[in-house]
């Protein structure tokens, strides 16, 4: 049996890493093609993102459909229980775009490519 200390910790083995936060974020705005993630996800090797994938699906966040086609063509999208992952990643979103402006005022070099 699982034990937890704290709620967090939860949370952060279905959403923690570097990169399941950006696969939600990014699923959010709809069905994606596994190429499509990793050309928009700066630094993922596709053999990565296939395991955070994976992993997000066996978590029930995510769900994968496999078109019968040649060559083979594979969708994402999130699941209505992954959906409710929003919440989390709006926040975390928010608080990074926060930091940022925090990190620009004490002259460090930094810039947000999503507002550009």
């Amino acid at each position: 049996m699982k034990q937890y200390n704290l709620g967090i910790e939860a949370t952060l083995e279905i959403l923690g890493g570097k990169w399941k936060s950006l696969i939600i974020c990014l699923l959010m705005g709809g069905t994606k093609r596994t190429s499509e993630l990793q050309r928009s996800i700066q630094g993922i090797s596709q053999k990565v993102l296939i395991a955070q994938l994976r992993e997000l699906e066996s978590d029930g966040l995510v769900s994968r459909h496999v078109y019968q086609q040649m060559p083979p063509k594979v969708e994402y999208s999130l699941t209505e229980y992954g959906i409710t992952a929003n919440m989390i990643v709006d926040v975390m979103c928010s608080w990074g775009r926060e930091n940022i402006k925090l990190r620009q005022q004490q002259g460090e070099e930094i810039m947000l490519l999503e507002e550009k």
